[in-house]
């Protein structure tokens, strides 16, 4: 039996660099699913132009499980979508 051990060629620093940019397209991405879930545009005005000026707004402070910001968009979609459920997607000047 021949086994294919490939040795990891990256030094930590380029490995964190790595998990870094990682971590932060998939908090993008997530984002972008967030904002289509909701509806994509402002719950006011409708505003829809820069998909950064939208933000999530808790309806009800004391069922907030956890902040939708950028922390908040490491968890599973499927426990972001239960956080969304509770809020209203806002520019950020209705919010």
């Amino acid at each position: 039996m021949v086994y294919n051990i490939h040795m990891e060629t990256r030094t930590y620093k380029e490995r964190s660099e790595y998990l870094k940019k990682k971590v932060i397209e998939r908090r993008k991405k997530l984002k972008l699913m967030a904002i289509e879930y909701k509806g994509g545009s402002c719950y006011f005005c409708k505003y829809k132009k820069c998909h950064e000026a939208l933000e999530f707004h808790h309806i009800e402070r004391d069922n907030k499980d956890f902040g939708l910001s950028s922390r908040g968009l490491t968890r599973s979609w499927k426990r972001v979508q239960q956080e969304l459920d509770k809020c209203v997607l806002v520019c950020a000047n209705c919010h």
